[in-house]
């Protein structure tokens, strides 16, 4: 499940007031909260709730235990208790990044070396960074030796799950129809998109796939970045 479909479950299981009421009654609860304080928290019975309740499980949102409210020792079993998860969810059509990218800046800031500007530390920090998601990826599908094709194939799965949205021009080439950084492309394209540059290429090298390249080619409301052979061996322009 990539991570938008799963925050959209959790968007989705909110979509009922019922339930929403109770993740916000849960939230603000300083103790875990059993079923029956929950029905009661909204007027409803708790066989109901049981089932509200455990939704919100399955989806990430609230966490379910057995414990005694308070803290309290008595005889007997443990009721089932809720409070809600660390989860933070954020959704976005299409798809955008911008963690990855503050991650990328923070560590530019925190790392940067007296010989360098910091841009240059943020180009860097994000060649690093692709290099040790294409070496992850290289480990995760074992590919072995990586033609254009392979390459572009392997490569666009990585792509499809950051947001890119990977469009195949023929055998050799892939455009990436989203950028995952926009808006704040737009607000500095030069340094975004840099970045992002900077970030495939060191990917396509940490998956040593030597056949193909990223290669900076702007487009409107697409993606700066499309990876592919040399032009000279492309079915497309």
């Amino acid at each position: 499940m990539t991570q938008d479909a799963s925050a959209l479950q959790a968007v989705a299981a909110l979509s009922d007031q019922l339930r929403r009421d109770m993740y916000e009654f849960i939230r603000r609860s300083a103790e875990p909260v059993t079923r029956d304080q929950a029905a009661q928290s909204v007027g409803i019975s708790r066989k109901l709730a049981a089932f509200h309740l455990d939704k919100l499980v399955a989806v990430g949102l609230l966490v379910a235990e057995y414990a005694q409210p308070g803290g309290l020792r008595r005889v007997g079993r443990a009721p089932k208790v809720y409070r809600p998860s660390d989860r933070q969810v954020q959704l976005s059509i299409p798809q955008r990044e911008h963690g990855l990218l503050a991650e990328i800046l923070l560590a530019a800031v925190r790392e940067q070396r007296p010989d360098e500007g910091g841009v240059e530390a943020a180009l860097r920090v994000a060649a690093e960074r692709g290099r040790r998601l294409g070496r992850a990826e290289r480990d995760r599908l074992k590919p072995g030796r990586l033609g254009v094709e392979r390459a572009l194939t392997c490569a666009s799965q990585m792509l499809e799950r950051h947001g890119f949205e990977p469009d195949r021009h023929g055998p050799a080439l892939v455009r990436l129809a989203n950028c995952p950084f926009h808006p704040m492309a737009a607000q500095d394209p030069d340094l975004v998109c840099g970045i992002n540059h900077a970030f495939l290429a060191a990917f396509l090298e940490g998956l040593d796939a030597a056949t193909v390249t990223a290669t900076l080619a702007p487009r409107p409301g697409a993606c700066c970045v499309e990876l592919g052979a040399p032009a000279s061996e492309r079915d497309l322009p």
